[in-house]
Parts: structure tokens; C-alpha cells; sequence
């Protein structure tokens, strides 16, 4: 389902093709130029330009200090120290980008590394790829339940699939903050999303039905509660078990409308679906047009469905 206002998406400038690299190049992203600029805008961001270094430049790289601390260094000259100017830029980034639905980092980058950059100690031994860079660790942390990935890593069919569904969903939540949070708005999204959460986290799933439920006078608190749970719940992509056990709770909306012949096909496809014969579109597609036929509302109201636009074709190889 397609959200009716925009979304924009935080993102490296050198992966929209922007040629502010150290080398004066760039990591054009393929996915976000190509796919993903039809349904969403970009906030683009390159924090080593925006504090003035220029391109080409002098590499930088991750120290780890005598106190344990990790700086930002040139590589050649450790005593250009850039952390603290980076870390100004994320702060700035992050007042200006409250509207964001999620953000795409630069692997490997000693200011845009999400995970797993190098890091070396003082005396130029490596200590392995144990940091973050420190423009993406002020923004993470100032920003806990933001969508974040990195190029690399959106490689990964299943962490791509499941990084647009949590940009869409967190949006979803923005939107209803925007518009005014009430009791009636709270339930309406928790219910809308049952099946999306029961697919990613059984157990985060069960908590949240009771804590909407009790949300009443302390509808704030419950909120912040709740989505702190509900962007935990999606964080990990869902697995073949849970997405299985899922389309059985599904067919239980339907089956007593279905006749043995039409019962019997459902059951075959969702289990050609668990033992990895079928992508999960075919059993969700033939469970949707079933509750289109016979009107269950319900169902058919389920994100599940139809997490995000459909013609980025995520769910091809789930």
C-alpha cells in the first residue's frame, strides 16, 4: 500500500552518483537511483564535504586512542582530527531531518560506516573491522528507531525487502503522530499491522496487543512503548517458519468459505511455500484474492498484504 504523502530517505551523497568520494568518485546505488526515486525523495548528505575537506582529499580511518576512544583521522597524518566537526554535521543532520523515514549509509566509511569499519590502533596495527563511522554512530544513536542500512548490505535481498518495509511502516507512524495521536488511532494501527508483526516477532507481537489495549490516560507513554517495541519486532528479516505460520493464521479467516477443492489447493501451496518450492507472493496472492471474493475486510485492511509499492518487486525471491 502506498503511502499518500511523500517519503524521504536520508542517504550518502556519493550514492546517488554525486562525485564527492575522496578519489573525486562516487558509489552509485542502483537500487536507490533506479527503484527506489520513484516512490521516495532523498535527503542526501555528505558529511566529510560538509565540513570542508574537498574532494580529491586525503583518505581518513578509525584510530583507536590510548583511552579507548575512536577518533577520525588522516590516514597519513594523524594530527588531522576530523571527529568531533563530523559529529557537529550528524547533529545538525539529525536536527534538520526529523522528517526522515530512514536513511542510507556508505559501507566502510570512517564517517558513514554503519557497521564493521576498520579500525586500526595508534601505531597503524589493525585491530579488525570492529567500528562505526562516527558521522553514522551520532546519527543512530540520536536517532534509535530510524530505518538504517547500508549499501552493501542492501545486496541482501532479505535486508532489502525488510529495510523498505520498516522506512514504509515507520512512516506510517510519523504520519499518525502528525496527525494527531489518539486511542482510536493506536489500535487502528496496531491492528492493521497484526500480521506484518506476527510474521517478523511472535513474541513482541503478543506483548503489543495488551499494551494497546491499556493505553487509555497514558497514551504517550504506551505510544513511545509501543514503537519502540513494534521497530524491534521488524528489525530482523522474517523467517520462512514465522511467515509460514502466518499464512496458516490467515487461512483460518478463509477456509470456511472455500470448497475442499479450493481448501485443499491453499494448504498445498503454503506448504510448496515452506519447504522453499514457492516464493511467498503465491500463497499471499491466492489467500487475498480469496478474501477479496468472499469480502473479508479484515484481510484485506492488512498491510501484510501490500507492505510497500509493489512494483519494486521485493518479495520476488521471498
Amino acid at each position: 500500500m502506498q503511502p499518500a504523502t511523500p517519503i524521504t530517505l536520508g542517504i550518502s551523497s556519493c550514492l546517488l552518483g554525486q562525485e564527492v568520494r575522496y578519489d573525486g568518485g562516487h558509489k552509485r546505488l542502483g537500487f536507490a537511483t533506479d527503484e527506489l526515486k520513484r516512490h521516495f525523495d532523498f535527503m542526501p548528505v555528505c558529511p566529510e564535504m560538509a565540513i570542508g575537506l574537498g574532494t580529491p582529499r586525503p583518505t581518513l580511518r578509525l584510530v583507536r586512542d590510548e583511552r579507548e576512544h575512536i577518533r577520525v583521522q588522516e590516514s597519513q597524518n594523524s594530527s588531522v582530527d576530523v571527529t568531533e566537526q563530523l559529529i557537529a554535521v550528524a547533529e545538525q543532520t539529525v536536527e534538520q531531518a526529523r522528517h526522515i523515514s530512514g536513511y542510507i549509509l556508505c559501507t566502510k566509511s570512517p564517517s558513514c560506516g554503519m557497521e564493521r569499519v576498520p579500525v586500526v590502533a595508534e601505531n597503524g596495527n589493525g585491530l579488525g573491522k570492529i567500528g562505526s563511522g562516527a558521522f553514522a554512530g551520532r546519527l543512530m544513536e540520536k536517532m534509535p528507531l530510524l530505518p538504517v542500512e547500508e549499501n552493501g548490505r542492501l545486496n541482501d535481498p532479505l535486508l532489502r525487502e525488510n529495510f523498505v518495509l520498516r522506512v514504509v511502516a515507520y512512516h506510517r507512524w510519523q504520519q499518525l503522530n502528525i496527525n494527531g495521536l489518539t486511542p482510536a488511532g493506536l489500535q487502528t494501527f496496531h491492528r492493521r499491522h497484526k500480521f506484518l508483526l506476527l510474521a517478523h516477532n511472535q513474541t513482541i507481537y503478543r506483548e503489543l496487543g495488551p499494551l494497546v489495549a491499556g493505553a487509555g490516560e497514558a497514551l504517550q507513554q504506551s505510544a513511545s512503548e509501543y514503537i519502540t517495541r513494534f521497530m524491534r519486532a521488524l528489525h530482523k528479516p522474517a523467517q520462512r517458519s514465522n511467515h509460514t505460520n502466518t499464512l496458516m493464521h490467515l487461512q483460518g479467516f478463509v477456509k470456511n468459505d472455500l470448497d475442499s477443492e479450493e481448501r485443499q489447493d491453499l494448504s498445498a501451496q503454503i506448504e510448496q511455500y515452506r519447504v522453499g518450492i514457492l516464493p511467498l507472493l503465491v500463497p499471499l496472492a491466492l489467500i487475498e484474492r480469496y478474501a477479496r471474493k468472499y469480502n473479508i475486510d479484515y484481510l484485506l485492511d492488512q498491510y501484510y498484504f501490500h507492505p510497500y509499492p509493489d512494483d519494486l518487486r521485493l518479495r520476488y525471491g521471498l
